[in-house]
């Protein structure tokens, strides 16, 4: 899965750069073509000579390579990867990857990378342990950057570990794991999948609003996954925050407020889409008048009267064509199987994916979820699990409903 692809190879200053020895004959063995770029610390822990010698390539430092003028383009590199991967990667370099923190050629050119980012991190317990580097590698996690975990081989969902990096032949494999997803016979390739993501704002004032504690971190995944296997994703994004980004390029993201506005947006968009995934959390309600100015304070009670906003699940559900798959979510507090099957019956949904509040992990603002799918032919319960593996278990499932040979 790995010949032919372009990797960025970045090296850090840590005692295990001499790994990346490894990762090289590695991925070349497999057919891939590896540039490193190593900043001014890596080259105290491994010769760039050595590097040079295993990918039949410069070694790139310095932003410039001469005293002529001439210099290393970290658009360029962007632009030319397929991945980019970082190994190791010290508390150092992940704190200014996190914050933006441009002052080495690893740095920008991290910056500037257009393909998906693995991040392997190496120091020592203490440092990885530390709030300020779990916070900095939360803060890339979230920005789309996926962070192989010390000790496990596998991507990371809780940011747990010994420190040290994981093994080289690991980290190849989740390269290769990563590639071998893209280029999936999927059912989903060429396919319009429109998905919503995030919350809705209501506004009372210019400066208060009516919403929820949604992330957007659940569809957010969904958009990645489904982009992974080829599909063209319309994210429909209510207002999350601006670390939320999306890295896969298929995926087109709409930014709406309210739920007007996302009704809008998915009532235009649906009939061309070949599936659907109701993932946003929408304010069922919104007031019915906005005050123009700040509404002070007076020490009296006030009433805010509310109107019913458009319900876009049965919107959708109403005018859904044969051929096209409508998935739905329920995040309830109570009762959750019997309102959750209500709901699927209600919103015409091909099948409705339940999460409860009453689960530790599940949730808003949470990296994790445990789900049920509810279909018309049964249930199926899965364990707690990272939002990425959720996602991946939502769309098998929706493949495994659509027919072969689907028409786009």
């Amino acid at each position: 899965m790995l010949e032919g692809k372009k990797i960025v190879l970045g090296i850090t200053g840590s005692i295990a750069a001499y790994k990346s020895c490894l990762i090289i004959r590695q991925l070349i063995k497999k057919g891939a073509e590896v540039q490193v770029v190593i900043t001014p610390a890596g080259k105290e822990f491994i010769t760039p000579i050595t590097l040079s010698a295993l990918t039949h390539k410069p070694v790139i430092s310095e932003f410039f390579s001469q005293r002529d003028g001439t210099w290393h383009s970290h658009v360029d590199l962007g632009l030319w990867a397929d991945a980019m991967l970082i190994a190791p990667a010290t508390a150092s370099s992940i704190g200014k990857m996190a914050h933006g923190i441009a002052d080495n050629m690893l740095i920008t050119t991290y910056l500037s990378m257009k393909a998906p980012v693995f991040i392997a991190p190496a120091m020592d317990l203490d440092m990885y342990a530390h709030s300020s580097t779990q916070e900095n590698l939360k803060t890339l996690q979230s920005y789309g950057n996926q962070i192989i975990e010390p000790g496990t081989g596998f991507l990371a969902s809780k940011l747990e570990g010994k420190g040290r990096m994981e093994e080289p032949e690991n980290i190849v494999k989740v390269l290769e794991c990563f590639f071998a997803r893209q280029e999936s016979s999927s059912k989903l390739a060429g396919k319009k999948v429109l998905i919503t993501a995030g919350p809705t704002y209501e506004k009372i004032d210019p400066v208060r609003f009516i919403g929820n504690y949604s992330s957007g971190k659940m569809g957010f995944a969904l958009a990645e996954e489904c982009a992974a296997r080829g599909a063209q994703v319309e994210l429909v994004c209510g207002p999350v925050s601006a670390s939320m980004q999306t890295l896969h390029p298929n995926i087109h993201r709409i930014d709406v407020e309210s739920a007007q506005e996302m009704y809008e947006a998915c009532m235009g968009l649906f009939p061309s889409m070949k599936s659907a995934i109701l993932c946003a959390a929408v304010a069922d309600f919104t007031p019915i008048t906005v005050a123009s100015e700040k509404i002070k304070r007076t020490g009296e009670d006030m009433v805010i009267r509310l109107k019913p906003n458009p319900d876009i699940a049965a919107s959708l559900g109403k005018v859904k064509q044969e051929g096209q798959l409508l998935v739905g979510f329920a995040l309830e507090t109570n009762d959750e199987e019997s309102n959750a099957q209500a709901k699927l019956k209600k919103k015409n949904f091909d099948f409705i994916v339940l999460n409860s509040l009453k689960d530790q992990g599940a949730g808003f603002r949470t990296d994790t979820n445990k789900i049920t799918i509810i279909a018309a032919d049964g249930k199926t319960d899965y364990p707690l699990k990272p939002k990425s593996e959720v996602a991946r278990d939502i769309v098998d499932r929706m493949e495994a409903m659509m027919p072969d040979g689907m028409a786009v």
